[in-house]
């Protein structure tokens, strides 16, 4: 693991997702850029104090010199943004395969040379968008990509926090300090944080690539170097149009990340909160709620859940989903189609986030490189 040290949250997320099924070993970490808090956190997660490294770098030239029974297969990247790109590249370089917390990176510039190295290397490289391993989103993916929804024609996207309506940044909270730091987070704050996830998502579920962009961004606190809050008018590829927000300045708001989808026939309503339901509307009958761990969903939908009905799971199963996934990957086992997001979906990503830049700072529609 590159990153996840002291005070970090999402290194910690993707340990529990790593270890949920048994396919992964966590044995070696670079886990600050502090050799020291490195140190402390591979000793509170009894790692052999030969493989906590001072730096990634380190990392990959040690773990690159073992004999191949001995050393790392895969490397897991928590770190802030703007240090994706650097550890990807290396570990893919020198033959690892890698899993990566979102967005890619910070510009399109890095994303594209991350996608050149992940395919000419023939490593499996996943990207953690996490909600595309919820039971449900498979289910909704199922219902809208079957056609059974009809063609599709109004998309709504929204990821609407509200831990960032005080500048938080400004008492020295961790995590608040560096989403808002340019340097670290990339030009994108909430736009990159969440707005990311809701974009994956509407792609991952209706099939249909973003084509066209007309965007509003703004902070509302007004220290903020970057964006708390955007909304955008979007245009799918099919002629469907829509919109996608992303705020972290929705007072109250915990992680109201919704996703709806209308066609000619019915339509898809999810809500991440409530991550076992999903609402299915028909133009000419009732309404159904499908829920988790039922023998109606379809195969793909029953194969990513992981309690009985009733149950509730979601956040953490999300990515164990994706971590396992990722394992069969390497294994060379079949799965399900797109059953974890690639380096491909993470320069979209991040042409996403360009393009809403751009599109804000000139108020005109722009197009969404294809």
């Amino acid at each position: 693991m590159v990153g996840g040290g002291p005070g970090a949250f999402i290194g910690a997320v993707h340990r529990i997702a790593l270890n949920m099924d048994g396919d992964f070993d966590l044995v070696a970490g670079a886990f600050s850029s502090s050799p020291d808090k490195s140190a402390q956190t591979g000793e509170e997660l009894s790692l052999d104090p030969v493989r906590i490294y001072g730096s990634w770098t380190e990392m990959a030239e040690v773990e690159s010199a073992l004999p191949e029974d001995q050393r790392i297969q895969a490397v897991s990247i928590v770190t802030p943004n703007h240090v994706h790109h650097g550890p990807a590249v290396e570990f893919l370089n020198r033959g690892f395969h890698v899993i990566c917390d979102k967005p890619l990176t910070v510009n399109g510039e890095l994303a594209r040379e991350m996608l050149a190295v992940a395919r000419a290397s023939g490593r499996v490289f996943a990207l953690t968008h996490n909600y595309t391993g919820y039971p449900m989103i498979r289910e909704a993916r199922e219902l809208v990509r079957s056609g059974k929804i009809g063609k599709v024609l109004k998309v709504y996207a929204e990821y609407l926090q509200g831990w960032l309506v005080d500048p938080l940044e400004e008492t020295g909270q961790k995590q608040a300090d560096w989403r808002t730091d340019p340097a670290r987070s990339g030009p994108g704050g909430a736009l990159g944080d969440i707005g990311t996830h809701a974009f994956n998502l509407l792609e991952h579920v209706s099939g249909h690539k973003v084509s066209r962009i007309y965007a509003d961004r703004r902070s509302f606190v007004p220290t903020r170097q970057v964006d708390d809050d955007t909304m955008a008018f979007i245009e799918l590829e099919n002629g469907a149009t829509g919109t996608l927000c992303a705020s972290q300045v929705c007072a109250g708001r915990e992680n109201g990340l919704r996703l709806r989808i209308y066609g000619t026939e019915g339509g898809i309503e999810w809500d991440q909160e409530h991550p076992n339901d999903l609402h299915v509307c028909w133009k000419d009958k009732p309404s159904e709620l499908r829920r988790t761990a039922n023998g109606y969903l379809c195969e793909a939908a029953q194969s990513l859940g992981r309690t009985p009905a009733g149950h509730p799971e979601g956040y953490l199963e999300g990515f164990a989903n994706i971590y396992r996934a990722f394992a069969r990957a390497l294994r060379g086992e079949p799965d399900l189609e797109d059953a974890y997001p690639t380096a491909a979906d993470g320069l979209r990503g991040v042409q996403f986030i360009e393009t809403v830049i751009e599109s804000a700072e000139k108020k005109a529609w722009l197009e969404m490189p294809a």
